[in-house]
């Protein structure tokens, strides 16, 4: 019975943290601020404590997630309301450099070492201080860098070149498997790849480990 009780715990955990994920947004899958730390914390304690906890039981389990729950959904909706409340929960960027000029105060108050920062800018294609006009560090420790002009790689508009647009690519095929889904979505029709497919000399789907198409570049097939 025990290992059914804790079983359950764990799904409904898991469905628990899921809703919140979903109801928050997918910016929390690619950006982690400080406060978005201390849930994912408070989350894993309270599951801890209740698996390993047998005078916990399930409905004070199921009333501590939906605290839990509705605690964050308030806070990060004060967070979208409130600017002041933004700030003093998530956390606001720091100009570390402003116009080439090191702001050594915002430094320190990060504990962030030159050799650190050099490290940050070489992770970024920057290998000299000196191309640095502005740089930020974000909430979630990542730096945005605004380069001096002179830098800055030359664009076809800097040329006055017109480029044709670039679309993204799509799988359509892997290995070996046609992705009906994809094709779907494109607007395109299992005949009409393979009618492709046998012009590029690749008659028998099965055989193609990898193929990918865009509207701007056509196939690329492995």
């Amino acid at each position: 019975m025990d290992y059914v009780i804790n079983g359950l715990k764990l799904v409904t955990g898991l469905i628990a943290f899921m809703i919140v994920i979903r109801a928050l947004g997918k910016k929390h899958l690619a950006e982690m601020t400080p406060y978005d730390m201390i849930y994912l914390l408070m989350f894993g304690g309270i599951l801890e404590e209740t698996l390993y906890n047998p005078k916990i039981s399930i409905w004070q389990f199921l009333f501590s997630l939906g605290v839990w729950v509705v605690a964050i959904y308030v806070i990060e909706k004060l967070v979208t309301k409130s600017n002041k409340v933004r700030i003093l929960l998530k956390g606001e960027p720091d100009h570390l450099i402003v116009d080439g000029k090191i702001n050594l105060h915002l430094m320190r108050k990060n504990q962030l070492e030159m050799e650190q920062l050099r490290s940050m800018l070489r992770q970024q294609g920057i290998f000299s201080l000196r191309e640095v006009k502005d740089l930020f560090l974000e909430p979630g420790g990542d730096i945005s860098i605004n380069q001096y002009a002179k830098y800055k790689p030359v664009t076809c508009g800097d040329l006055k070149i017109d480029k044709q647009e670039e679309y993204p690519s799509v799988l359509l095929i892997d290995e070996g498997q046609i992705q009906q889904e994809v094709l779907h979505a494109i607007g395109k029709t299992e005949s009409w790849l393979r009618q492709e497919l046998t012009r590029e000399g690749f008659p028998n789907p099965h055989d193609v480990i990898y193929c990918e198409w865009s509207k701007s570049d056509g196939f690329f097939i492995k």
